[in-house]
């Protein structure tokens, strides 16, 4: 299996406190190919720092969330997670899909060995994948390679 490639920008809220941005960059074949239309939002708040970045004692369960989803996606191509926003007291996971019913699927899936979670999803259409590229317009950075 081809590893994902991703990259981590350091943003910041409009209130000024920090933002961890990664993005997918590897999505050329899922965009073009115009069969995800749909983005997915699954948001999980957590007792925040001070700055709004997770307590080390959340961060460990949040990373066991991304590599659920990961895990998922990979299994199942009807979706792939594009973005990772962490920040403010969230985390949101962003995907986008080619069906809702199957991604309710992946995610039950993903989620099914992880204790309950406070997840708020919301779905939309966007064919143009406009969150994705506005993203990566602002947050880009290449690989050095």
């Amino acid at each position: 299996m081809k590893e994902d490639k991703f990259w981590t920008y350091p943003a910041e809220t409009p209130e000024g406190l920090p933002l961890i941005v990664t993005g997918r960059d590897d999505t050329d074949s899922f965009r073009e190919s115009g069969k995800y239309v749909y983005r997915i939002t699954v948001s999980m708040p957590y007792a925040p720092l001070p700055d709004g970045l997770p307590a080390d004692t959340d961060a460990p369960l949040l990373e066991q969330a991304t590599d659920a989803f990961l895990a998922e996606t990979h299994r199942d191509k009807a979706a792939v997670l594009t973005g990772i926003y962490t920040g403010d007291s969230r985390r949101d996971w962003i995907f986008y899909t080619r069906s809702l019913h199957i991604f309710r699927n992946i995610l039950n899936r993903a989620l099914a060995p992880l204790p309950l979670l406070p997840l708020e999803i919301s779905a939309e259409e966007d064919p143009a994948w406009e969150e994705y590229l506005d993203m990566r317009a602002h947050t880009y950075i290449p690989d050095a390679d």
